[in-house]
């Protein structure tokens, strides 16, 4: 049998709901930025890379201290919104990175979870479908259709369809043994 709730730390209500209203305001905040750029846009306008950005650091460190030597060609005052602009979206990118990486970590340890529980349903559903125990054969034959048949040299079948779980911790099909 396979370990599972890796994961049983869960939100409270409150804090789900201070979650929402969080991402909610977040939302609401960047309204008056959001552009959608087309497939055709990123490609034409690309992202800076790193030696790019060490590039535009440099002539904003520059445009400040040595502001006799700036071009005249350049709006320096919407050159400095836009400068911090791009440091406000990065870090908030990096912060909100951040999150996303810690959410993906707790989600990915409930799906194992949820999945080995699955599993053990499934199992036991099969075991109890074999006694002809009321309800268990149609619940069985709709939870079947996840399973893709495979034989094996000791007649073992079925794993999950499109499983991340190893399979030699899936248990085999109940009503094909």
């Amino acid at each position: 049998m396979g370990i599972n709730n890796l994961n049983n730390r869960h939100l409270t209500d409150e804090q789900v709901k201070t979650m929402n209203d969080a991402l909610t305001s977040l939302e609401k905040a960047v309204e008056g930025v959001n552009i959608n750029l087309t497939p055709e846009d990123r490609n034409r306008y690309g992202r800076v890379n790193e030696q790019n950005k060490l590039f535009i650091n440099k002539v904003n460190d520059m445009a400040i201290t040595q502001p006799n030597l700036r071009s005249i060609d350049v709006d320096w005052e919407e050159f400095a919104k836009d400068y911090k602009s791009r440091v406000l979206y990065e870090n908030t990118i990096i912060r909100l990175q951040s999150l996303l990486d810690r959410l993906k970590n707790a989600k990915t340890l409930h799906d194992y979870d949820n999945y080995q529980d699955a599993l053990n349903d499934y199992a036991y559903t099969g075991f109890r479908a074999g006694s002809n125990a009321v309800g268990y054969e149609q619940k069985y034959k709709e939870l079947k259709q996840f399973f893709r048949s495979t034989k094996h040299k000791n007649n073992e079948a079925t794993q999950p369809k499109d499983s991340q779980v190893n399979p030699k911790d899936a248990p085999s099909d109940p009503k094909q043994q």
